[in-house]
């Protein structure tokens, strides 16, 4: 095994990934590293041999990790960078924080980052993915993001380097995400705390939220995501193609497209990574064949077959 730098963490060789994904696959990476700090992951990174590829995992909510894992050094921030403080109208939060928390914590304060509440994962995924819900995306709010370089450099942000879109940001790479600053409008506690019950209640009403997902497997072919308002058109949102081509409750070994929700892609108990990928594929496929629309992966997959 390649020598490996000394840290402060925890760094463990050939570590297995399929209990750290919501989905419950995946083989193991060949290191992981969780850094005590933002200087210990600095430090790590600067010393780490650059042959050796790094994968920034998040707590895994939208990735599947395919079974013969990752040849690399999976990096999860943890304890050192799920801080959050929220001053002077800004709220800044580690990029290991829960979306849902930081939500929370921001209405406490009378700071509407509402569209968080119901989105699974931690802020570094949330500034990666653009994460968004109800017509709202981090991009709308994100001042800077702390990040460290492959090399060890600790960086800021704009959001002009980060070039956001649809589901998606320009981190360079090799980056890991450590911080984020948002600048958050003003509202009042009561009113926000109400809110995010109603939009808890209503995900809870529509979404697998009980079964072994990833959240939103494909990313809407309309290009933005549900507005939550009662004027929301569906036709190119990718649950209603998904229906149309007949693929509710399709499967493939132990993956199944929800009943619940087609456009979320569960492990009913025994799914392997190929499942869960090859079922995504057959959707995309037939999709394609019926609409002429090509499904776009929200779902980051990873690693060896």
């Amino acid at each position: 095994m390649t020598d490996m730098p000394d840290v402060r963490g925890r760094l463990t060789p050939n570590r297995s990934l399929s209990e750290l994904t919501w989905l419950r696959v995946g083989g193991p990476a060949d290191w992981f590293f969780q850094p005590a700090d933002l200087q210990d992951l600095s430090d790590f990174l600067a010393a780490l041999s650059p042959e050796i590829a790094v994968f920034p995992m998040g707590v895994g909510s939208n990735l599947i990790v395919r079974d013969g894992g990752l040849r690399a050094v999976v990096i999860r921030l943890g304890r050192g960078f799920n801080g959050i403080e929220v001053t002077d109208g800004f709220v800044i939060a580690g990029a290991a924080a829960l979306d849902a928390h930081v939500a929370k914590r921001a209405a406490d304060a009378g700071r509407d980052l509402t569209f968080l509440r119901t989105i699974p994962g931690s802020i570094g995924g949330a500034v990666r993915m653009n994460a968004g819900c109800y017509g709202s995306y981090t991009a709308d709010v994100l001042v800077e993001a702390q990040a460290v370089t492959r090399e060890g450099e600790i960086i800021t942000l704009r959001p002009d380097d980060l070039r956001f879109a649809y589901r998606q940001s320009q981190v360079p790479e090799g980056c890991v995400l450590a911080q984020a600053t948002f600048a958050a409008p003003k509202g009042d506690p009561a009113e926000l705390h109400a809110r995010m019950a109603d939009q808890i209640a209503k995900r809870d009403a529509t979404q697998p939220t009980k079964d072994r997902s990833a959240g939103s497997t494909f990313r809407n072919p309309a290009g933005f995501s549900s507005t939550g308002r009662a004027d929301d058109v569906h036709d190119l949102k990718a649950w209603k193609v998904i229906d149309d081509a007949g693929l509710r409750g399709a499967q493939l070994g132990g993956a199944q497209m929800s009943q619940k929700h087609s456009n979320f892609l569960i492990n009913t108990g025994d799914a392997t990574a190929a499942d869960l990928e090859g079922l995504g594929e057959a959707v995309r496929k037939k999709v394609y064949a019926q609409s002429g629309i090509t499904l776009e992966w929200e779902i980051k997959r990873v690693g060896e077959n």
